[in-house]
């Protein structure tokens, strides 16, 4: 199996956005930080996740709030990375359905490439205990992003069944998905907080660009890090949204996508009648 369709990385460019403008100034003075250092004290693999949305505005108070503590990713001088990645589910989207329908035993499987490195990785996040997210992942060859290869599903069958003692259902790829993120980084409390701004949904016949905002998620062990205490003081509340159920919500207008419809509506798309 290949990509779906074959984002332009040159897209995101040609749309000069006032949320990537924000992202760009918050990180161009902070202390950088290293991968192997990020991997080394702020790997997080198992944590707890949680989500915002916010205007540039919001997010420039949110910056200057952090104080000096957070630091940035920094790679062969870059701050800012494009993200690329390609999602699977079954045919009728039992996944996706898992995560509207809050399935504890609920899972994510992605393909995902770090476009300016060249660094690609196949993923699965499942549910952990009292909820925390749990990442296993294997480094794939970069020319293999996008397919199940039968390493992929190998290591697949063997984290389903000793998560959840589950077999590998079949999946095809239904979703790409891209965007620019920079990686804040707290070592001294292994804390992490993402910042996704120009977000692209595409699969076969459609295309769609996110809204001009900034996806902003904490990790952190226990979900009441320094990131959190400072959004909880902006008044800026968590949403419940994942980008993958967002991006396919977006792309099957067809399918039920109650649990995030006023998200949608509000700040994703205008139309009224999407359920």
């Amino acid at each position: 199996m290949v990509l779906i369709t074959v984002l332009d990385s040159r897209s995101h460019t040609a749309r000069a956005t006032t949320a990537r403008a924000a992202l760009e100034e918050a990180v161009a003075y902070r202390e950088p930080i290293s991968l192997d250092e990020v991997v080394s004290e702020a790997a997080l693999q198992t944590r707890v996740d949680k989500k915002f949305l916010l205007t540039p505005e919001q997010f420039t108070a949110l910056s200057e709030h952090l104080g000096e503590k957070f630091k940035i990713m920094q790679i062969d001088g870059l701050r800012t990375f494009r993200y690329e990645s390609v999602y699977f589910d079954t045919e009728d989207f039992d996944q996706y359905r898992a995560h509207r329908q809050g399935r504890r035993r609920r899972y994510k499987v992605r393909s995902r490439t770090y476009a300016d490195t060249g660094l690609s990785m196949f993923e699965i996040k499942t549910k952990g205990l009292r909820g925390a997210t749990v990442k296993h992942r294997i480094q794939q060859d970069l020319d293999q992003a996008g397919e199940l290869t039968e390493d992929n599903l190998q290591f697949l069958e063997s984290v389903l069944e000793s998560e959840y003692g589950q077999q590998v259902p079949e999946l095809q790829p239904v979703l790409d998905s891209s965007y620019t993120r920079a990686t804040f980084v707290n070592p001294v409390d292994s804390e992490r907080l993402t910042c996704d701004v120009e977000l692209e949904y595409a699969n076969s016949g459609r295309k769609i660009n996110g809204p001009d905002l900034i996806v902003v998620e904490t990790k952190s062990a226990d979900g009441r890090g320094a990131s959190d205490r400072a959004l909880a003081e902006l008044g800026i509340r968590e949403v419940f949204m994942s980008k993958y159920c967002i991006g396919v919500a977006l792309l099957n207008p067809h399918l039920p996508a109650n649990r995030w419809s006023r998200l949608l509506q509000q700040n994703f798309v205008p139309d009224p009648t999407l359920r």
